[in-house]
């Protein structure tokens, strides 16, 4: 099956990543140069190649039949390898809806646990992940019914008139093979009203829209309906960051996307994301990037073709 996710995968993928069956993403991808994204709730599946996730302390790596799950908005780091321009590597994305996930946990709580051995050989996989804490991503082995679901849905971009009436079918069964396998939990983690992720997404929303502005713990504490010291802990366990942290990234991230686009005053743009130190910013941006502001973003149009019409591609985590 693996063989034919990859034939669709390099014959559908575009740089933007979209496909016409909504929520389906694909990822070719022929660099090894580090990237720096926000990811949104997602399930990956790699066809070729492998990557490796930096998500604050914690390493997350997934292989060709690997999985990844992602239940929250997060900042990351992500490292592409094992390929080449002739070989380049391939994923399939699927977008986690909550408002898909959440019928389904009643179904789910009264179905077979998963098949032995199914969460042994997943375990083992991700093991990698440094044996952090069970968080937001989560990484193992895509059985054999999750692949048949989703070749399946692939197989659809052949077939476009098909797409309305069997694409939400196939998103509903891949979406019940991952809540009855062994990653079940970290997915259930989306649609139940009580977990922990439910408890900071509201704040982690927050922080996006709001990069910019101070944070105050006590007040995003009491928004979450927590303690301030239950709030810092549950934070950092879904995110692996504290929100100063998480802060801090998206603020860096957002300023490189701006220079990028915009060579502007490297000055401004750091106290537009929130910096009113021209030198923190300076020195925060170098050590996350490795260079500063004004090269770095240089480098990068260049890469990107920036000037010439160019888009710059855009990856799965």
């Amino acid at each position: 099956m693996l063989e034919e996710i990859r034939r669709l995968i390099a014959a559908h993928a575009r740089p933007d990543l979209r496909t016409p069956i909504d929520g389906l993403l694909l990822s070719r991808v022929s660099s090894s140069e580090t990237d720096y994204s926000m990811t949104s709730p997602l399930l990956v599946v790699m066809a070729r190649g492998g990557k490796r996730l930096l998500l604050g302390d914690r390493v997350f790596q997934y292989r060709a039949g690997d999985l990844l799950l992602v239940t929250a908005d997060l900042p990351v780091t992500g490292h592409f390898f094992d390929l080449s321009p002739r070989a380049p590597s391939l994923a399939v994305g699927l977008e986690l809806r909550p408002a898909l996930i959440a019928p389904l946990l009643l179904d789910a709580a009264s179905a077979p646990p998963a098949r032995p051995g199914t969460g042994a050989r997943a375990g083992a996989r991700a093991g990698a992940s440094t044996g952090a804490k069970a968080g937001a991503i989560a990484t193992g082995v895509a059985d054999a019914d999750l692949l048949d679901a989703l070749v399946r849905m692939l197989r659809l971009l052949d077939h476009p008139a098909d797409v309305p009436v069997l694409a939400p079918l196939y998103e509903r069964e891949i979406l019940w093979r991952l809540l009855t396998g062994p990653h079940g939990a970290v997915l259930r983690q989306i649609g139940l009203a009580d977990s922990a992720l439910t408890h900071v997404r509201g704040t982690i929303q927050w922080i996006r829209e709001h990069y910019d502005e101070p944070l105050r713990i006590p007040d995003l504490a009491r928004q979450a309906g927590l303690s301030p010291s239950a709030f810092h802990r549950r934070f950092r366990d879904v995110t692996a960051l504290s929100p100063l942290q998480f802060q801090k990234r998206i603020r860096l991230q957002q300023a490189r996307e701006l220079l990028v686009t915009d060579a502007g005053d490297i000055a401004a743009v750091g106290h537009r994301v929130g910096y009113d130190s021209p030198s923190q910013f300076n020195r925060e941006y170098r050590r996350l990037f490795g260079a500063p502001p004004g090269q770095d973003a240089a480098r990068l149009r260049v890469g990107s073709g920036s000037g010439s019409g160019a888009e710059p591609q855009q990856v799965l985590p």
